[in-house]
């Protein structure tokens, strides 16, 4: 099931420095994730469950991917 995302709240990195630079924002829905790119608001949206994207940081911060 796709939540819905009409009224997500979108948060930006905070390394993205509002310099229009490579950026995703992030939403927290329930048990899911949305993932966006910030100079794209309106296009395609990466969801997945809270517990993946967590598996996901992890793996890029440890240097496994």
């Amino acid at each position: 099931m796709v939540p819905d995302l009409d009224n997500a709240a979108w948060r930006r990195s905070s390394h993205s420095g509002g310099n229009g630079g490579q950026c995703v924002e992030l939403a927290l829905i329930g048990e899911h994730a949305a993932v966006r790119d910030s100079k794209n608001a309106g296009g395609d949206v990466l969801v997945m469950s809270a517990g993946a994207l967590n598996r996901f940081v992890d793996a890029a911060k440890s240097g496994r991917l």
